[in-house]
């Protein structure tokens, strides 16, 4: 299975609008940051975790041609506001697969009314076939088996997924001892470090670098990273031998 970060960003992305900051400026392409997503590929399988209002440059950008489905860790805008661009995929090949908690469900059929409409449906808008996540219940994706791993974003439930020997979580701060059992013997560990100063809702650095070494994956890769962590080149030498920045079109094997 192949990892591809389509975007490693928060949820203003690098360079922020109107910012005079010095990673804003930076020249590194490392330190431009898309919003957060990846796409996950194996034989005949493609599919992409959160689609956020970078997805059409993402998909062009990575090449993707087919896409089986899309899963969402929750509703925020830069995880989500992408949706409408799955209508060229439609156009190829019917009604995208969408995997969401209930409750995330509820606020994309409120936000994308369009979308889920089943009368008198305006010509070429996107569609989609539901399905819903829940906890504890694990869920196919192709041909291997999706793990939700339940987790917190302040007092907002998020899932990560953990397939196979990859794990992604994004937006956590807080993760029950039950959850962090579903990560066990992990080959590589994808988790959220927005900068170095304490955040309400999102691993600081040090809270990400605790928590990969609580769970001891064999590699572990840092997104959903702000300007204010300050330059990928600085910031990665300061890591630990198995832990990284991941970078916007970083491509792994697992």
């Amino acid at each position: 299975m192949k990892i591809r970060f389509l975007g490693t960003g928060t949820s203003q992305g690098i360079p922020v609008i109107g910012s005079n900051h010095p990673v804003s400026k930076s020249t590194d392409p490392r330190d431009k940051r898309l919003r957060v997503s990846v796409w996950m590929y194996w034989q005949g399988h493609s599919y992409v975790i959160d689609c956020g209002p970078d997805f059409r440059q993402q998909m062009l950008t990575s090449g993707c041609e087919r896409l089986d489905g899309i899963l969402f860790t929750h509703e925020h805008a830069d995880h989500t506001a992408g949706l409408d661009d799955i209508r060229p995929f439609n156009f190829m090949q019917g009604d995208m697969p969408i995997f969401a908690h209930e409750r995330v469900l509820r606020n994309l059929e409120k936000r994308f009314d369009y979308i889920f409409e089943k009368v008198d449906r305006y010509p070429g808008a996107p569609s989609v076939k539901v399905n819903e996540i829940r906890n504890n219940e694990p869920f196919a994706i192709g041909d291997k088996k999706a793990i939700p791993i339940e987790v917190w974003h302040a007092k907002l439930q998020v899932f990560g997924f953990r397939v196979d020997d990859f794990a992604y979580l994004t937006d956590v701060k807080i993760i029950f001892e039950e959850e962090v059992e579903k990560l066990k013997g992990l080959k590589v560990l994808v988790v959220n470090a927005l900068r170095e100063e304490p955040h309400e809702s999102h691993f600081n650095l040090q809270e990400a670098i605790d928590f990969i070494n609580l769970v001891r994956p064999e590699r572990a890769y840092l997104t959903h990273i702000s300007h204010m962590m300050g330059f990928h080149a600085e910031v990665e030498r300061k890591l630990p031998p198995n832990v990284f920045l991941a970078y916007d079109n970083l491509e792994i094997t697992i």
